[in-house]
């Protein structure tokens, strides 16, 4: 395979360029789309060459749970539009949290978390990691002191959402970037909610960065995907080892419908971003809704790191209506265009009951101490027109009580 353009020119390309055109590499054929190698390994013409890729003296693919050309391509190009040095594809999102978690920690090591994590976020921060010997604090990652008081001389690693999932609270990331860092630890930011065009966590110090491109990057609820993005030197010497022996790595069909997803990215986002303020705008005033969260809006709670490190407010509304679970379900079940569903980032506008989906498993006390409230409903607004959306959203409100 051959790159056709200098992969340094991309230094000087708009996020939209970098999108259509990073890391890309053509076969012999000259191929338009981007190339999917569906294949599990790789042949060698002598066995001297065998040997040099598997010492790493020659460069080049020797096995697809290892690298594949196209999920390379992938890697590339996500990188090239976070401002990193390089990134490793994964199965999945989770997958890649629990990759970069994994990497960064050993026995006897220590992590500190946000509270405002994802349920399989917090399973492996407070469950999966103290059974291998790492212990774990979570804090309100909205109270910067908590992270300072937090973190000892064994902490390896700093673990945030911003905005978090599902009350859209938003975190200094540069405050707790300085904290790590006081320590000796990485900060692992999950980017997911705003995606790399909205927020740019590695220039306010984030070390890590990690995606669910199950999201917004394929944007059209195809197929599953993750990536962990970073310093070379870290991805190679500590996520590689994981990424071979334990199997997490991107499929090359998967990476392919990725890459297709992060050409129109830059076009879903920015219109599903301004529709979601719209309608976050239009909805406030609902005689139904006693909350309505949205990192775009004066009245967010961290409005001032909202306009410091986001360049817009998000693709994601949290709202409260009246009357607890009752309520949710009226308005919910009496939705028409609006979907019920617990994925987010999708071309069609969804929406979820956390108490119930995503955060259930965290249990009645730590909802009530997240401000999870059995009437809030997490809203992920799509390509739909406005207008309908409204409309639909405001009839079921109106069912409400």
């Amino acid at each position: 395979m051959t790159q056709d353009i200098d992969p340094t020119e991309g230094g000087n390309w708009k996020p939209a360029t970098t999108l259509v055109h990073g890391g890309t590499a053509r076969s012999m054929f000259g191929e338009t789309s981007e190339a999917m190698f569906l294949t599990q390994g790789f042949v060698y013409e002598t066995a001297e060459l065998a040997e040099a890729r598997f010492n790493g003296e020659q460069p080049g693919f020797v096995y697809s749970r290892y690298a594949n050309p196209t999920v390379a391509m992938f890697e590339q190009r996500i990188a090239a539009l976070e401002g990193a040095e390089a990134a490793r594809g994964t199965a999945s999102g989770m997958a890649a949290v629990n990759l970069a978690l994994m990497a960064c920690c050993k026995a006897g090591d220590h992590v500190v978390a946000a509270k405002a994590l994802f349920g399989s976020c917090r399973f492996i921060v407070e469950t999966l990691l103290p059974r291998f010997g790492v212990e774990s604090t979570l804090v309100d990652g909205t109270d910067i002191e908590q992270w300072k008081r937090a973190v000892r001389p064994n902490t390896a690693a700093l673990f945030l959402e911003s905005p978090t999932n599902p009350t859209l609270e938003v975190i200094d990331i540069q405050a707790v970037a300085d904290i790590a860092h006081s320590v000796g630890a990485r900060l692992i930011v999950d980017n997911v909610f705003a995606t790399p065009l909205l927020q740019s966590p590695m220039k306010f110090g984030a070390d890590v960065v990690v995606y669910s491109a199950t999201k917004h990057i394929d944007g059209q609820g195809r197929c599953l995907g993750g990536v962990i993005l970073s310093d070379e030197e870290w991805i190679v010497d500590e996520v590689m080892p994981f990424v071979k022996h334990t199997g997490p790595h991107m499929s090359p069909f998967n990476a392919w419908v990725m890459l297709k997803g992060l050409e129109t990215l830059p076009l879903r986002v920015e219109r599903q971003t301004a529709t979601a303020k719209y309608l976050a705008d239009e909805l406030a005033g609902h005689s139904a809704v006693t909350r309505m969260i949205y990192p775009g809006r004066e009245d967010h709670p961290q409005a001032d790191v909202v306009r410091r490190q986001m360049k817009a407010g998000s693709t994601m509304i949290a709202l409260e209506v009246k009357g607890g679970k009752e309520g949710a379900f009226s308005m919910l079940n009496a939705l028409r265009l609006v979907k019920l569903s617990n994925n987010l980032g999708d071309a069609k506008s969804l929406i979820t009951h956390p108490a119930t989906t995503t955060h259930q498993s965290i249990g009645e006390e730590a909802r009530a101490e997240l401000d999870i409230s059995d009437g809030l409903l997490r809203l992920s607004v799509g390509l739909e027109d406005a207008g309908d959306l409204l409309q639909d959203l405001t009839r079921a409100l109106d069912r409400v009580g």
